[in-house]
């Protein structure tokens, strides 16, 4: 480790102790060679803090730059009071103060006054005014363009033109630029404070300096008032040259509106490529010549220099301009691949989306949110909906048309194959018969493309008369958002990928380290977990409570390797989550039982196969139990029961495998998965033969 790299390792206790020191150059005497010292450090900072803000490409990239200013402004303050104990102490303030003050003044203190206060009218009234008004005004705008940026970068989520970290990455940059600027806004006054104190300071180093020489009879009146006067106006103009300098940085970070690029390349790129400009004012220059009293000689040599860098630059401005090693295509030009160059199989390969929704052409202002549109911010609260319902984050869903589809159709797909489809009227409502219609209003027939309601098509301008009516009424993109939720619902345990689970294990770990290491991999691998997870999601049971989940795999995972039935060991850890499914507001879940023969019998014809338990019945006697288990079911739908099927722990699954292909809407449920607390109520049962 280099001696640079043991110093800037306590770069916090520098500061400190800098800080320190700063405090006590107000209180403490300092020698003249301190101030010296002190003083030329100030100017260094200053042309290292000017050269930094020009140089960098973008204002965040320097954003401690109002930290700095504050630190600067107060360094330099201690400066100009310890140099003032000093003048009106002993009479002198040091070899920089002394020749500063001679060089500038010419032996005549009243030029070098006249000189500082001209350089405080520049600093105080043009620059510092200047960049002041320029910070308050980008500071509110930033601010005030805060909420759209967020719509923008929530919408290119929405449609997955980005990912998550890259939203995350640009909300973070919206926020460091609106604290930047708002610190900057602040900063500014610093600069102004510091013109105003060193105007009151060198007024106090002249009058109090010419009091106290005269009392001590140091010479005549006007001996003194020079003597001093010369080190007062010396030691403002040795303050504010730095002050000058920083103020002017200060300008130059707030007055930066789209550059991509350093101050000096920016700057000589835009002025060399504007090369009529420049031949304008070098034929101006040269008419100038002939204006009597005007040196000719001077105005046709600045002319003709002008005219050559038009020729140049109208010639071969490429070879001209100024680069910096960054690409300067303009935005949306893409670079062109070489005719020659060998093309990779793999790279033409487009890319497979997990979730993707394709609509026709008249649908797609549903998507752009220049037009109103809202279809990304409801695809959006869709993900968000799945989060807290299922726990599980559903990926990037990526929306774009498609030339294949009539205007008016959507169609869903998942991993790249088509699951779902449907059709909508983008300036039109749909009114969904709840069973409660009381008037019925015309539109266009149809069928709800989710759940398969009779439903209409009405205008939006009938909309208040199908509510009153009884419709339950849904806007165009509100109908794509809730076919997508479903579909992620049905196919989630396909969609949850080993990286999801990896990345939902990470999350785990940051708060439940433990139950995390202990499982992984040391009882269960990355595969089984994601199996036993599939295994929940199928039957859309949510696993937000992933630590009871974990701990339960690994209590069970080393004597029980099939992922199925450790996951039906999970269902029976996890029943308050199972029965919240299912119980109504007065906490009661209704269900439909069967008879204790029926059940004997069914778990009788339990049978173990490779690819799990399966309930084996002869083809008679499983449609006679389908056909009972629909009736039953039918009825208590029928009194408005939304009804599970009990049955016992070793029947559930294989009774579950049979009836997903006659009842999938059906929901088995075994008796250790009902939480003690809910109040179940029996509404059908399924007799023997």
């Amino acid at each position: 480790m280099t001696v640079l790299q043991r110093v800037l390792k306590h770069t916090d206790l520098m500061l400190g102790l800098g800080l320190f020191a700063v405090v006590a150059m107000l209180v403490l005497p300092m020698p003249h060679w301190l101030l010296d010292l002190g003083l030329v450090a100030a100017m260094a900072s200053a042309l290292i803090i000017l050269l930094a803000a020009t140089n960098v490409s973008d204002p965040l990239e320097f954003s401690v730059f109002p930290s700095v200013l504050l630190l600067t402004t107060l360094f330099r303050l201690s400066l100009s009071i310890a140099a003032t104990k000093l003048i009106l102490g002993t009479g002198a303030a040091g070899h920089v103060i002394e020749t500063f003050g001679r060089f500038v003044m010419g032996g005549d203190f009243v030029v070098g006054f006249v000189a500082f206060i001209i350089l405080m009218i520049v600093q105080f009234i043009v620059i510092t005014n200047g960049a002041g008004r320029v910070a308050e005004v980008v500071a509110r705008f930033t601010l005030d363009a805060m909420p759209g940026k967020q719509m923008a970068i929530d919408a290119d989520l929405g449609a997955g033109l980005i990912d998550e970290d890259q939203a995350r990455e640009r909300r973070k940059h919206i926020k460091r630029e609106a604290d930047f600027y708002g610190a900057m806004d602040g900063a500014s006054k610093f600069i102004k404070g510091d013109a105003i104190a060193s105007i009151l300071i060198t007024i106090v180093n002249i009058i109090g300096g010419f009091a106290v020489g005269f009392m001590r009879g140091q010479g005549d009146p006007m001996v003194v008032l020079s003597t001093y006067a010369l080190l007062a106006v010396g030691e403002g103009l040795v303050s504010q040259l730095p002050a000058l300098l920083i103020s002017t940085a200060s300008g130059l970070m707030v007055t930066r509106a789209g550059q991509e690029r350093s101050m000096g390349t920016e700057v000589a790129a835009q002025i060399l490529g504007q090369p009529k400009a420049i031949g304008m004012a070098g034929i101006t220059l040269s008419l100038m010549a002939f204006v009597p009293g005007f040196p000719a000689t001077i105005f046709l040599g600045a002319g003709g220099l002008c005219f050559f860098a038009y020729k140049v630059l109208s010639v071969n401005p490429g070879k001209v301009l100024p680069k910096d090693g960054k690409d300067k295509s303009k935005p949306g030009q893409e670079t062109k691949p070489s005719p020659h160059a060998p093309e990779s199989p793999v790279a033409v390969l487009p890319p497979l989306n997990p979730v993707e929704i394709e609509i026709g052409h008249g649908l797609t202002r549903l998507a752009d949110v220049r037009v109103g549109g809202d279809l990304s911010d409801r695809v959006k609260a869709t993900r968000s909906q799945i989060a807290v319902e299922l726990g599980y984050i559903m990926p990037t869903v990526r929306i774009r048309d498609s030339v294949h589809l009539a205007p008016r159709e959507y169609v869903i797909k998942v991993r790249g194959e088509e699951v779902a489809r449907g059709e909508i009227v983008p300036d039109g409502c749909l009114a969904v018969d709840s069973g409660a219609v009381l008037n019925p209003v015309s539109g266009t027939p149809t069928k709800d493309p989710v759940f398969g309601l009779d439903a209409l098509w009405i205008p939006e301008n009938r909309r208040e008369q199908a509510e009153r009516s009884g419709y339950t009424v849904i806007e165009p993109s509100a109908v794509v958002s809730t076919h997508l939720s479903e579909i992620v619902k049905q196919y989630a345990a396909e969609l949850l990928s080993r990286q999801d689970v990896l990345l939902l294990l990470d999350k785990a770990k940051e708060e439940n380290k433990a139950v995390v290491e202990e499982l992984i991999p040391n009882v269960l691998n990355l595969g089984d977990v994601q199996k036993v997870l599939q295994h929940l999601l199928r039957e859309r049971v949510p696993i937000r409570d992933l630590v009871t989940i974990l701990e339960t795999m690994a209590d069970y995972g080393a004597r029980v390797k099939d992922p199925e039935q450790l996951g039906e060991l999970v269902r029976s850890a996890i029943a308050r989550t199972i029965t919240r499914q299912f119980i109504d507001h007065e906490n009661k879940m209704y269900c439909v039982t069967l008879e204790p023969t029926l059940e004997r019998e069914l778990v009788d014809a339990v049978s173990l196969t490779t690819g799990g338990s399966v309930l084996v019945l002869d083809p008679e006697r499983q449609r006679d139990f389908v056909h009972k288990l629909t009736v039953e079911t039918e009825r208590a739908i029928g009194q408005g029961y939304n009804a599970v099927l009990l049955c016992s722990s070793q029947l559930r699954l294989p009774l579950r495998r049979l009836l997903e292909r006659y009842l999938p809407t059906l929901h088995v449920l075994a008796y250790n998965e009902v939480a003690p607390k809910a109040d179940v109520e029996f509404v059908g049962q399924v007799r023997a033969a």
